[in-house]
């Protein structure tokens, strides 16, 4: 009998000695260079901003994340600020994990006084489950591709 896994939900700030193992991750996902994960990183960490960075984590192991940045390279830059970076590890996929943490992510910028908030994405039909609704398509930055926006309210 499979025993069900116990994750934990936590916020950099709450775990900061995971910095540069987050931003390094984050980094091997998507390619955006770690030096720019850790600057958004190292701002959150010393209250320059309260766009965070969120993860889920498997024991002591990053198995799922996303942050909070102002604009997610496209050109809508009102529409602020922007979930970034999600991304949860295949073997983690379909528990829940990424709803889990796109829910702590809207209600930690919401008590905050943040909202609403805004994801890039080219999926469909995912976000919806967790209460967002597309708002419009976007142009992406430095590319001739359209992503879609949604919304949080």
């Amino acid at each position: 009998m499979e025993t069900k896994k116990e994750y934990r939900y936590v916020t950099l700030r709450a775990c900061p000695q995971k910095k540069d193992e987050a931003a390094k991750w984050f980094h091997s996902k998507w390619g955006v260079p770690t030096e720019a994960y850790l600057a958004c990183m190292n701002a959150y960490l010393k209250k320059e901003t309260e766009y965070g960075w969120y993860f889920c984590l498997d024991g002591e192991t990053i198995v799922a994340g996303m942050g909070v940045i102002e604009n997610d390279f496209h050109e809508r830059k009102d529409l602020t600020p922007n979930i970034c970076a999600v991304y949860t590890e295949e073997a983690h996929r379909g528990k829940g994990i990424a709803g889990n943490l796109l829910n702590m992510v809207v209600e930690d910028m919401r008590e905050k006084g943040i909202s609403p908030v805004y994801l890039l994405t080219n999926h469909e039909e995912f976000y919806e489950r967790y209460g967002w609704e597309f708002f419009c398509m976007v142009k992406e930055e430095n590319s001739d591709n359209q992503g879609r926006i949604y919304i949080h309210r």
